[in-house]
């Protein structure tokens, strides 16, 4: 009956620095975007990542992000990652903080990033 989950959506502050940050970054491609008519929503695009889609959502007057570290709701989204040293390397050059971790797992290896707005994303390595 149940799939797979489709899409997680964000809403930043600034899409063309969230859209760069995605796709520079973490290598997502634009599957989509365009404008809305549909108030307070101002724009959507589609990123995708191999099977995986991450709907970002431009919106007038968005509420700021909670700066709660575990609130009820969505907490983080996890992308994983070939080789954890050769990611965090990567993203270190870049200028993306590695924000947590990395840490061993038994034998998975785990560490956080954020993104321009403060979203948290876990990397993992299988």
């Amino acid at each position: 009956m149940f799939k797979r989950i489709d899409h997680v959506e964000i809403v930043p502050t600034n899409m063309d620095k969230a859209i760069a940050f995605y796709t520079d970054i973490l290598g997502f491609k634009v599957r989509s975007r365009r404008k809305m008519e549909n108030p307070p929503m101002l724009e959507i695009a589609y990123l995708e990542l191999k099977d995986t889609l991450l709907e970002v959502i431009s919106v007038k007057n968005a509420a700021p992000l909670t700066t709660a570290p575990y609130q009820i709701g969505y907490r983080m989204m996890a992308i994983e990652v070939e080789d954890m040293d050769k990611a965090v390397e990567y993203l270190k050059s870049k200028g993306v903080p590695i924000t947590r971790g990395p840490v061993l797992l038994g034998t998975s290896k785990r560490a956080e990033i954020k993104d321009p707005d403060g979203i948290s994303i876990e990397l993992r390595q299988w």
